[in-house]
């Protein structure tokens, strides 16, 4: 039958890619590579140092993940086919709608793994700190800031990352003055990476009696979490530690005592916060993290030789360069003025469906790469 025919030869087109993916996914070093961990994890005493044990156990798991995803895709491909050509044989238009979505399954789960292959950064497949700021504006601001953190948020959820608080400071009437966020899982950097800059958003504001539109900024700064074994020498005369009590967000139960901690790195005027964690010291640990990240980021980005030669005050993101806008009136569109991609449907963007930016970004990068 042509529906089956046709549909067939859809899927076939997609076999060429995926055979392409296993070599660009480097599967055949990978699976070698777990196998030389798999005996490292044999070895007597593998489990006397469990901080380096368990790093070990996870690098297995998430290159296990890797070949298991290209396996079941390679499986689902044959499994799509076969149901075609049965309904073919069978002329058996019912089996239709099922054999179109296999085939739609096919092709998204290829053009998901084809993503990752672009991640190729030396810090894409680590964690993520996302670090929000409200604009000037006041509460209009301060409310854009926090559903921008409400869109990450569910991004992160949706796509099985986990998202830990690591610092929030209330707005003065509704929203956030500002908040960190860690997002961990693999390639939470390498995806996230693309949403770093200004976000503007233009709507009929909820806090302005005369209805009329407003035009707000947020701004997002997103960090590498760095590996522990990444050593970065931060001498202590150049470090200034404020204590503070914590505050949450939404009245949710946090520590009320002055455990809070924010440390400025003098030389660059950085500035970093941690208020998640139960006591001073604790916190002072994740604040620490947090700056080195900060500073091995604008040492990369900069293409600097070390830290020492990162100079002043910061301010690579300014209010005249948004890289999104999202507009609720007079129409809805949400448009990212880096790679033209855009779309209507805001609502859905901002319950967090961003991976048409994302994927569009890392898709310009490649080509500029290549």
């Amino acid at each position: 039958m042509i529906q089956f025919e046709e549909l067939k030869l859809r899927l076939e087109g997609y076999k060429p890619e995926i055979d392409d993916l296993a070599d660009a996914l480097g599967l055949r070093s990978i699976k070698s590579e777990i196998s030389q961990l798999q005996n490292r994890a044999a070895e007597p005493g593998f489990y006397d140092d469990m901080e380096k044990s368990q790093k070990i156990l996870k690098r297995t798991s998430d290159l296990q993940a890797k070949v298991d995803n290209y396996e079941a895709l390679a499986a689902h491909y044959e499994d799509a086919l076969a149901l075609i050509e049965l309904a073919n044989e069978e002329e058996d238009l019912s089996l239709l709608d099922e054999a179109v979505s296999e085939v739609d399954a096919v092709e998204a789960d290829l053009e998901k793994q084809r993503l990752q292959t672009l991640l190729t950064g030396e810090y894409d497949k680590n964690n993520a700190i996302l670090t929000f700021h409200a604009g000037s504006g006041g509460t209009e601001a301060q409310d854009w800031a926090e559903m921008l953190y409400r869109m990450y948020s569910r991004w992160a959820a949706d796509h099985g990352f986990n998202v830990k608080e690591i610092d929030y400071l209330d707005g003065d009437e509704a929203g956030l003055k500002s908040a960190v966020l860690l997002i961990e899982g693999e390639n939470a950097y390498g995806y996230l990476k693309s949403e770093a800059g200004v976000h503007r958003l233009v709507r009929v504001s909820p806090f302005d009696s005369a209805g009329r539109r407003h035009t707000s900024f947020s701004s997002l700064e997103v960090m590498p979490e760095i590996d522990d074994d990444i050593k970065i020498d931060i001498r202590d005369e150049d470090i200034k530690m404020d204590v503070y009590r914590a505050s949450g967000a939404g009245g949710q139960k946090v520590n009320k005592t002055s455990s809070a901690v924010r440390l400025t790195h003098i030389p660059t005027g950085i500035v970093v916060a941690s208020q998640v964690e139960r006591s001073q010291y604790q916190n002072r640990d994740v604040a620490m993290k947090m700056l080195m990240s900060k500073l091995l980021e604008i040492k990369e980005r900069e293409h600097l030789e070390k830290i020492e030669d990162i100079k002043g005050v910061q301010k690579e993101i300014t209010w005249g360069s948004q890289i999104r806008s999202y507009v609720f009136m007079p129409y809805t569109l949400v448009k990212d003025h880096r790679t033209n991609f855009e779309t209507g449907n805001v609502n859905a963007v901002m319950d967090g469906d961003l991976d048409g930016f994302i994927n569009a970004y890392l898709k310009m990068n490649s080509r500029s790469e290549g």
